[in-house]
């Protein structure tokens, strides 16, 4: 419920005419590291907090919709996917069921009434998910601006190649500036 709600508010910042650095010409993109939620990102990916990485993310875009700012939503729904790919490829359900754990519990609500599932049921939902809201963030980035967008997944590719074991760990280095 929360995931279509916020979908169907960022579609909605999308119909809405703008002005400013978020809407500006191509080539023309906000920083990355602009905004200070986007700053939180890398140290609540390090912590492994992908829930607090993505309500980060999800605050700068809601409070300034940028290219940047889609693109590094997308990064950390692919960090998701990745770290889950890894632990399934290292047998780490326990780890999986953390990460579940991380992304359901909101509040301490969720201590007397925790949500349940297996890790392999988890991983599933969760890649399906991630995959399906990282290919809708990208494709917002995309419309915002392109030359941007374009230029980040650059970035992002080189980082992945040179951190393949543990990228989705932290943000690329080039994104710190």
């Amino acid at each position: 419920m929360v995931t279509r709600l916020t979908c169907m508010a960022l579609f909605g910042l999308l119909l809405l005419p703008g002005e400013g650095a978020a809407f500006a010409d191509p080539g023309e993109g906000v920083s990355v590291t602009m905004h200070p939620y986007l700053a939180k990102t890398d140290v609540f990916l390090a912590a492994g907090d992908y829930r607090r990485a993505l309500e980060a993310c999800q605050r700068a875009i809601d409070e300034m919709p940028s290219a940047a700012g889609y693109i590094r939503l997308t990064y950390v729904y692919q960090a998701i996917d990745a770290y889950l790919e890894h632990l399934s490829q290292e047998e780490q359900w326990m780890a999986v069921e953390h990460l579940y754990l991380n992304l359901a519990y909101r509040d301490t609500e969720d201590l007397v009434d925790p949500p349940g599932g297996l890790a392999r049921m988890a991983k599933e939902m969760i890649q399906a998910s991630v995959r399906q809201q990282s290919d809708v963030s990208a494709a917002m980035a995309t419309k915002l601006d392109k030359a941007e967008t374009e230029r980040l997944w650059m970035e992002q590719a080189q980082w992945r190649t040179t951190n393949p074991k543990t990228w989705w760990r932290g943000i690329p280095a080039a994104w710190m500036r």
